[in-house]
């Protein structure tokens, strides 16, 4: 910890943060903490925050902030959430590692922080409400490799170096790809969870390789729709590669719809429901959960909030459930 940061905890640490003295009646400020706004994954993670029932009743005064995919940007919103007395924060990190000193920086002041669809290096959260993400990243290279019967070569669009997704869903590729040995990993390099910068990736790769790539494993649904558009455009046929990627968002539902692609559901919806849930818990003892998520999933019990880890299952999208999962983006 820098000089500054340290200087920074000293002075929080005398207790600005309301977490511990919040009145019964007045609205719970809770603070969702966003790696950045972008991309629609995390526009429907936020969008959940603030449809959730206790949002809705006033009881919970929710913002969200757009962390701008830059941890210092996360950690100065943590320091503005500290000074106006927020009682509890939902944080999505985007540093894997950076994002424990915003974590420290809250508890110090008394606010617990409730770590939500990607992870932070810290025990110091309260709870994490998110989804295993090395199985799904064995689970989107499976589904490519399937196609490909384990022959051919294969190139890899991954997340943001650093972040929790980048590194388990690369976990799950790797835990994949060792059961196809004969498969050979052509390029690998982020595209940082964007459809632009994978589109770019994927056009110099299809340059550099043309028809030697068979699959492509991109670690997000963004970059796998970012290399179908590279694909096009090269004036190749999508159909003779076997592509996958990870969140179900709209238009990747589409895409498996018409059989461009695979695609493994990440529910940020239950998610979000699921860490405000916690947050209020930790603020408010008696706090019953309001959210529908804990019936939704009944295999993962809420258990009076207490779980320090709450894993939302995975859905892969199929032709049987696609029509039904983009009826909720109605």
């Amino acid at each position: 910890m820098t000089p500054k940061m340290m200087m920074t905890a000293s002075v929080f640490g005398l207790g600005l943060g309301a977490g511990a003295v919040h009145a019964q009646d007045d609205p719970i400020k809770i603070g969702m903490a966003a790696y950045g706004l972008n991309a629609e994954f995390m526009q429907l993670w936020s969008a959940a925050g603030e449809k959730h029932p206790a949002v809705q009743s006033g009881m919970v005064e929710l913002t969200v902030f757009d962390g701008r995919y830059d941890a210092l940007v996360q950690q100065d919103q943590f320091e503005t959430m500290i000074t106006q007395g927020y009682d509890a924060i939902v944080f999505a990190p985007m540093d894997v590692e950076a994002g424990a000193t915003a974590v420290q920086l809250a508890v110090e002041a008394g606010i617990p922080v409730v770590g939500s669809n990607a992870r932070v290096n810290s025990d110091q959260l309260t709870s994490y409400v998110g989804s295993d993400d090395v199985e799904a990243g064995y689970l989107e290279a499976k589904a490519v490799l399937d196609k490909m019967n384990c022959e051919g070569d294969v190139v890899i669009i991954e997340g943001p170096i650093g972040q929790s997704g980048e590194i388990q869903r690369g976990e799950g590729n790797e835990k994949a790809l060792a059961e196809c040995p004969d498969v050979e990993i052509l390029e690998r390099q982020t595209a940082n969870w964007s459809r632009a910068e994978a589109q770019s990736l994927m056009e110099n790769w299809l340059t550099s390789h043309g028809n030697d790539i068979r699959g492509v494993i991109a670690q997000n649904d963004e970059m796998a729709l970012g290399a179908i558009e590279a694909i096009r455009a090269a004036s190749m046929d999508v159909d003779n590669f076997a592509i996958a990627g990870v969140d179900g968002v709209t238009d990747a539902l589409n895409a498996v719809k018409e059989g461009r692609m695979d695609s493994i559901l990440q529910d940020g919806e239950a998610q979000a429901l699921g860490a405000i849930d916690v947050a209020i818990k930790a603020v408010r003892p008696d706090y019953e959960p309001m959210s529908d998520i804990w019936k939704q999933y009944p295999d993962m019990p809420w258990n009076g909030g207490a779980d320090s880890e709450y894993n939302v299952p995975w859905t892969p999208v199929t032709a049987e459930n696609v029509d039904a999962l983009l009826a909720t983006r109605q």
